[in-house]
């Protein structure tokens, strides 16, 4: 069905190809899995079978492409149309209509089908995708998650014989990701439909290929095999597979359900007295507490300033008891050195004091320890019929990470837009750093909050990435480099000349996440921080945050991502209906939830791991004793 034939692409001004020489074949009637580290090419091979590449991307195509005997060379996207459907990683590039029936229904009539078929595919794909209730909607009101429904719902009306997707979950919350995958599969074994997928959240669609497109790094040759033989030897790989490498299991576990038949030895080895040991924003595994001591997490509901974390002699792992792993400090993997990482890199940004009066003005203050960074009180939202926000009461404390949690449409993008001032409550009261965010103007506000959105081009105007970094460091009043040192700390080798528009989604994140993180806001807003993100950059992302909370930083994230819940949050906030309906430690809130428990967790329940770090320290303080 897809055929690649010693094709390369090389595009203008790069050193190199972005893919070199690939030659394979993805037979009729297969789910492909695209996998790999950010930057080596995914989308080019992806934009290849589509036509996209060269004909609307640019550069030079080398080799061939067919797509059920079609030459892509020859044939442009639109003569392709009736073959290949196509979900890029961003939605809201996709969309020719203004509503979601329109949508859905516009692919078929550039195709010329008859009303009647038109109509009952519509009526099919809102009940597959769980729409019909927006099917009125504007799509510009949707949530992010609606929006990447709706762009899969309409090449999934016209029924074509290829569908390339990129990145086709990132956006929907477990449940709706578990609805489109069971929507992919059977297409693929009641139609033949033939599906070639990239996906970084592999935990997600792993289980659900056929076959494993591997591309390990730019310009290196693809392997393809089976997921079980391309995840044995893939840099990128799901918890449950590095559990398996951990536990030593041959073949390596795919789904949660093969992991479970296997782990009575792993759970043996890991029985009482041992219980995981969850690390402390240093990096360090923090001792046991007593009944008495309290959440391992900042006190936010008491608005006083968090009692210092537990330190113990690098090396050193004290087992915690499972009431103290319940409080949830979030529990992830200790990455060495992050605190001070971050420490150096923002030292580095803070500006010299000048002794001359008019120069520009001191950064506004952090709010002190004793005040807490972000209150809601009673807030409720209204965006035209829609109440987005009901009665919502939050406290965030200083060095606090809490991960807000729920499914598409929840309230949760409103929540963030309510605490940065872009949207004003209808009724209630927000404080951030002691001012009211919609009624302060934003120069004031820049110190006390930084909001990384969920499309991070919403904040990129430059040419260049130096030329943005160079911006972020005047805005912030910050020393030259502050923000170069932050883009490199995420991502390294990523040029100062290269255009923003010319990053993949994982990169424009992370140069969004260096322009906000130069001013040093007390509070940090994320919305999908991990959108498009690979695991390498996920980890970088957890150091910096963690280093952040270390000296002192709220973090409120907005994820649908349980695996970056568990590695990093100590307090998980479940909306639903713009609603608080859990609010919790991580480790209570998402063991008791089949939605949003990780991996690890399911796999080993009713023991309280979450990370697979944590399980590979509880093994190491067992072997000690």
């Amino acid at each position: 069905m897809i055929r690649f034939e010693q094709v390369s692409v090389t595009y203008e001004g790069a050193a190199g190809p972005s893919l070199r020489d690939v030659d394979l074949e993805i037979p009729e009637g297969e789910l492909t899995l695209l996998v790999g580290p950010s930057g080596v090419g995914k989308s080019t091979l992806l934009g290849a079978v589509s036509g996209l590449v060269p004909h609307f991307t640019g550069g030079t195509l080398r080799g061939r492409v067919t797509v059920a005997g079609r030459d892509t060379r020859t044939h442009k996207p639109r003569e392709l149309a009736d073959v290949v459907g196509t979900v890029g990683q961003d939605p809201l590039a996709h969309f020719v209509t203004d509503t979601v029936e329109d949508e859905l229904a516009y692919g078929m009539e550039s195709l010329g089908l008859p009303p009647a078929v038109m109509r009952r595919r519509v009526e099919e794909t809102l009940d597959l995708l769980g729409l019909n209730e927006l099917r009125d909607r504007p799509i510009a009101t949707l949530s992010g998650g609606q929006q990447q429904r709706v762009a899969i719902g309409s090449v999934l009306t016209p029924h074509p014989k290829v569908l390339v997707l990129d990145e086709p979950t990132s956006a929907l919350d477990p449940a709706a990701a578990e609805e489109v995958l069971a929507v992919l599969q059977r297409l693929v074994h009641d139609l033949g439909t033939t599906v070639l997928m990239a996906e970084h959240r592999l935990e997600r669609v792993v289980q659900y290929a056929d076959r494993v497109l591997l591309l390990p790094s730019p310009g290196a040759a693809p392997v393809i095999g089976g997921p079980a033989e391309i995840m044995a030897v893939s840099p990128v790989h799901p918890p449950v597979v590095a559990l398996g490498h951990l536990a030593g299991w041959s073949p390596l576990p795919l789904s949660i359900r093969d992991a479970r038949r296997r782990s009575a030895p792993l759970l043996t080895r890991l029985s009482p007295p041992a219980s995981p040991a969850p690390s402390n924003a240093s990096g360090h595994p923090s001792p046991p507490a007593s009944p008495a001591a309290g959440p391992a997490r900042p006190a936010a509901s008491q608005g006083s300033a968090p009692d210092p974390a537990p330190r113990t002699p690098a090396g050193l792992h004290i087992p915690a008891s499972p009431a103290f792993e319940a409080r949830g400090s979030g529990g992830g993997a200790p990455v060495a050195g992050a605190p001070g990482l971050l420490a150096r890199l923002l030292r580095r940004g803070r500006p010299t004091p000048d002794p001359a009066p008019d120069t520009a003005p001191a950064p506004a203050p952090a709010p002190g320890p004793g005040d807490s960074p972000a209150e809601l009180h009673r807030v409720t939202v209204r965006r035209g019929r829609v109440q987005a926000l009901h009665e919502v009461t939050l406290t965030v404390a200083p060095g606090e990470t809490v991960a807000l949690m729920g499914r598409n449409g929840a309230g949760k993008s409103t929540l963030l837009s309510t605490l940065v001032g872009t949207v004003a409550p209808t009724t209630g009261e927000v404080s951030v750093g002691g001012r009211t965010p919609h009624r302060t103007p934003p120069p004031e506000m820049v110190r006390r909050v930084g909001l990384v959105p969920q499309e991070p081009r919403d904040l990129l105007y430059a040419d260049t990435v130096a030329a943005e970094c160079a911006a972020a460091d005047s805005d912030a009043a910050a020393a030259p480099g502050t923000c170069r040192a932050l883009v490199s700390a995420l991502l390294p080798d990523v040029p100062d000349d290269i255009h923003p528009r010319d990053l993949s989604e994982g990169q424009r994140l992370a140069l969004a996440l260096a322009l906000v993180l130069t001013g040093r806001p007390a509070l940090l807003l994320l919305d999908e921080p991990t959108r498009g993100l690979d695991y390498a950059a996920k980890v970088r992302l957890i150091e910096i945050l963690r280093g952040l909370a270390a000296e002192g930083h709220a973090i409120v994230l907005a994820t649908h991502d349980v695996e970056l819940a568990a590695e990093l949050a100590h307090r998980v906030v479940i909306l639903a209906g713009g609603e608080v309906v859990a609010d919790g430690p991580t480790a209570e809130v998402v063991v008791s939830s089949p939605a949003f428990a990780p991996q690890v967790a399911k796999i080993l329940a009713p023991g309280h791991w979450l990370t697979v770090t944590q399980v590979a320290e509880a093994l190491e303080a067992a072997e000690a004793r």
